[in-house]
């Protein structure tokens, strides 16, 4: 993209000079279909727009937004293809595109200006751009899936299964080849851009003339492939050359084939890997050319003789074609590639942020093993997903494994693979050369040590002839989506629980939103919708949870059952397949993604899943209670964790069954099913009055077993009725004290238990409960050396230790702690409320949260006689915010007394609700 920085360099001096004066507020950051410049975009893009001022209470009146099909023109200020004019609108994001119909895989460029509710404009924003998706199967230009080999039908295997022994040994057998194509071809002419479409299943790594395209780890991302596949989209024009070029690729199968050898989760055999790709070349003259994938390329098996998602990967470096992908390789001993049989799923552009090395750990301990010999232990420090990255030198042919672990084991210099799926290991055979760096390519793990056989570290080399690794690195795999948000405080336990449930969260953010990076790797829903709060504060999942959404409807049964995971590669039969908690996440997610990012399409694409799998839950009802499912996973009682203990099962699917009928109705509202939202708001009405009927002690005010998770979740989702919810907030509190303060509530409940208790101002008792070691939780996994969220309270060494459900406080840090929330009618954070927990343990709290309006901030610290508060509020939204005060005589706002016209006054209640606008504040507040 030099050309597009060179000319946008010209743009900026262009507007240097041409605005001399000062502007009351500015675009500081655009967005096309929420990315900074996209690519492999639909037909009908949105727009999107942050606002920045130095001026408080700004808002948007207006704007007026460009697209076209030059950088020259947008300069010019023609909108070639849309030129929507002055609008009158405050909307700033999910602008419709509303021009002339688009090109596929076309180059657009575009920008945008505002007016203020004074009417002042900005200045435009600088240029962005985006590529366009191919629309139709014709955009292919008659690209053909092409492979190394092919599989006969009789040899599929899919839907997969989790058998093992006897069951499976006949089933998936065949290793799939690892293979490489090749394409050579010609420039003649020069060019203006080159785009390239490709997909490789089940991922594929790609080069130009010997390069890397792009920064991309597993691409694409994984999808059930009877139903969808993707596939990405990359900028190639600096790339290109005159002259001869060659396109490499190298596809592995990934959940596309798993054989039945080493570790493996479950097996599954869509097909053996294959490819399919264009290269559109659009010349200086105007004319173009598309290289597709045909019988014209060439393949041959890579180095790579084994690769598994669940297994690991071997690399041998005797088996290298130096220069394969470059031109003049003589590639006659290549076969021609094979026309395969295409996937049954519909081709569709990547929508989500791809998955990338974010973060490099190096060893803080190495140490040797007392037996065998000649093994060594990499303790990385921390526990995470990722691959490891060696850098080593030796002879030709000699062997180096390296055997990833989560915990070391009880023999010294072992790494642990008890709880984690075992046997995954990664083996690299050494071409002899000078000194050789290899990572793995198409799976991954998690891990925090690294035990390796065959080598000798370079610290600590006597007279040995093994290999000699120079270094050995851990590469940090997760989804490259935007950070969004920032916590820190006083109380350093806190800070890090925050790191404990971030290296989690991080770890499980992939191409889908996993549970586990290790032993199971598969999208178990729950967590998304449960851990959602905890998790948009932290990572920007618009587009993660969008793709979520399709899965869901991929997956989804004709009866309308969601299963617990998706995409669903095996079908585990019984609850592990069907539990209300689980597939509750089909309507919890649309309404999530319309409440944080203001996107109303979600709900509406996904509304027939919703209402199916709503239908399916009446079905498997008896009087509006339903019985089946998993429950609160993994609670805390006299057992092993695992099915629930504490709270009967059909206490939290019912619950969630009013709560899904609840948010139906509240959507059917927004997109204007009338009728529907009223047949709605009555089965929620009788969902309702059956759970308290069956679950519901009126003389007690308590729930079923009065436990934990039994009082919250009708708290949390509003089953109770008013004039029994103080009593039973009280009854909560009391049974929290009565466990000694110790959570018992499992993998459901704890979401809800927090949210109940904070609804209840018993922030002091949230933090007392996690401000501890002495039991399981938090500090007690902390204190057992976890750096990563674990799948137990108890930290047990026999299940993963890198895992992301029960990380809900990571929620009450920010909605909590440091107040950021908005109103209850509020959507993207238009309308926010900043109502921190003043709890005396605390000197100080600091939030950010970057919402779709730009950076929300609320940070308090302790200042006799008071506290301060610092507020930044984005523009175009407004904010309630909650002082620890009701005498307005005790606060000043930026230095000043506040007024009247600041606050809102009630009855009864000590605390000041003070409105303001967007800006930065201070307040400075006399306890």
């Amino acid at each position: 993209m030099r050309k597009f920085n060179n000319r946008l360099l010209y743009l900026n001096l262009i507007l240097i000079v041409s605005y001399g004066h000062a502007y009351a507020f500015e675009i500081t950051k655009t967005t096309c279909e929420f990315k900074i410049n996209p690519m492999g975009v639909g037909p009908t893009p949105q727009f999107s727009w942050i606002l920045t001022s130095t001026q408080h209470n700004q808002s948007q009146s207006a704007y007026r937004v460009l697209v076209a099909e030059s950088l020259e023109a947008l300069i010019q200020n023609q909108g070639t293809c849309w030129d929507s004019g002055k609008t009158t609108s405050s909307q700033s994001h999910h602008i419709d595109y509303q021009g002339s119909p688009l090109n596929p895989g076309t180059h657009y460029y575009w920008k945008a200006k505002v007016w203020n509710h004074q009417g002042e404009d900005s200045v435009w924003s600088s240029p962005n751009h985006f590529i366009t998706a191919l629309f139709t199967a014709n955009d292919w230009n008659d690209a053909q899936w092409i492979g190394f080999e092919e599989i006969d039908d009789a040899n599929l295997l899919v839907p997969g299964v989790q058998l093992w022994g006897k069951k499976v040994r006949t089933l998936a057998l065949r290793r799939p080849v690892v293979p490489l194509f090749r394409k050579e071809f010609t420039i003649h002419k020069s060019i203006q851009s080159a785009t390239l479409f490709i997909c490789g299943l089940g991922h594929y790594q790609s080069s130009l003339n010997g390069q890397s395209i792009g920064q991309d780890f597993l691409s694409p991302g994984w999808t059930d492939y009877r139903k969808r596949c993707l596939y990405n989209t990359y900028d190639v024009t600096e790339q290109i050359k005159p002259g001869q070029n060659v396109i490499g690729a190298t596809v592995g199968p990934g959940f596309y084939n798993v054989n039945n050898e080493r570790y493996r989760k479950l097996l599954v055999t869509y097909g053996m890997p294959k490819l399919m790709a264009m290269l559109k070349i659009v010349f200086a003259d105007g004319s173009e050319e598309a290289i597709v994938t045909d019988q014209s390329w060439k393949t041959t098996p890579s180095p790579i003789p084994y690769s598994g998602i669940y297994g690991g990967e071997n690399y041998n470096g005797l088996l290298e074609q130096e220069g394969w992908d470059q031109p003049d390789f003589d590639d006659q001993s290549w076969q021609a590639a094979l026309l395969v049989r295409p996937p049954t799923g519909v081709l569709r552009p990547e929508i989500t942020y791809p998955v990338q090395v974010r973060e490099t750990f190096r060893p803080q301990t190495i140490t040797p093993s007392d037996t065998p010999p000649n093994r060594w232990l990499y303790d990385f420090g921390q526990n995470a997903s990722g691959i490891p990255r060696m850098t080593v030198k030796g002879q030709a042919g000699q062997t180096v494994r390296l055997t990833p672990g989560e915990r070391g084991s009880s023999s010294k210099g072992t790494a642990s693979q008890g709880a984690t799926g075992r046997p995954h290991y990664y083996e690299y055979t050494l071409k002899g050369s000078d000194v050789e760096t290899w990572q793995p390519r198409f799976s991954y793990y998690g891990f925090r040590f690294v035990q390796v056989d065959g080598a000798v570290p370079a610290e600590h080399v006597t007279d040995s002839n093994l290999p000699i690794i120079k270094d050995l690195t851990f590469l940090h795999t997760c989804n490259s989506a935007p950070r969004t948000g920032t916590f820190s405080c006083s109380n350093e336990l806190f800070n890090r629980i925050h790191n404990l449930i971030l290296y989690a969260i991080q770890s499980n953010t992939q191409s889908v939103s996993t549970d586990c990076p290790h032993r199971e790797k598969l999208g178990w829903l729950e967590q998304a919708y449960l851990m959602g709060g905890s998790i948009h504060y932290n990572l920007d999942i618009y587009h993660l949870y969008r793709q979520t959404v399709l899965n869901m409807m991929d997956a989804q049964y004709d009866n309308g059952l969601i299963p617990n995971i998706a995409p669903e590669y095996v079908h585990f039969g019984g609850n592990f397949s069907d539990s209300p908690e689980w597939g509750s996440a089909g309507i919890v997610l649309p309404w999530q993604i319309y409440r944080w990012y203001g996107d109303i399409s979600v709900m509406d694409q996904a509304w027939p899943m919703m209402e199916k799998y709503l239908q399916y839950l009446a079905s498997r009802s008896e009087a509006h209670i339903v019985s089946h499912g998993l429950g609160d996973w993994y609670d805390v009682g006299p057992k092993p964790p695992g099915y629930a203990q504490l709270t009967p099962k059909s206490l939290t699917a019912t619950a969630l069954y009013y709560h899904d009928a609840l948010l139906m109705a509240k959507m059917a509202g927004i997109l204007g099913k009338a009728t529907r939202q009223q047949e709605l708001d009555l089965l929620a009405i009788e969902i309702k009055d059956a759970f308290n009927g069956k679950f519901f002690d009126p003389n007690n005010a308590t729930y079923s077993t009065a436990s934990q998770t039994a009082l919250a979740m009708p708290l949390a989702v509003g089953l109770v009725e008013q004039p029994y919810l103080k009593r039973v907030q009280d009854n909560l509190i009391a049974t929290v004290q009565r466990d000694n303060k110790a959570v018992t509530a499992g993998d459901i409940g704890f979401h809800f238990l927090v949210k109940a208790l904070t609804e209840a101002g018993a922030a002091q008792l949230l933090y007392e409960m996690n401000n501890r070691d002495d039991v399981p939780g938090y500090g007690y996994q902390l204190k057992r050396g976890a750096t990563a969220l674990t799948e137990s309270w108890a930290a047990l060494p026999n299940v993963s230790n890198n895992h992301l459900m029960l990380g809900h406080l990571m929620e009450w840090f920010y909605q909590g702690l440091g107040g950021i929330q908005q109103d209850k009618d509020s959507v993207a954070y238009q309308k926010i409320r900043i109502a921190p927990a003043y709890l005396n343990d605390l000197d100080h709290v600091e939030t950010r949260y970057r919402c779709p309006y730009g950076l929300i901030k609320s940070a308090w610290r302790r200042s006799p006689p008071g506290v301060i508060l610092n507020v930044s509020i984005p523009v175009n939204t407004t904010a309630t915010l909650i002082l620890p005060t009701s005498q307005i005589d005790k606060v000043t706002k930026n230095g000043m007394p506040l007024t009247d016209t600041n606050r809102t006054p009630k009855q009864g209640v000590d605390s000041l609700e003070v409105n303001v606008g967007s800006g930065t504040y201070q307040f400075e507040i006399e306890l």
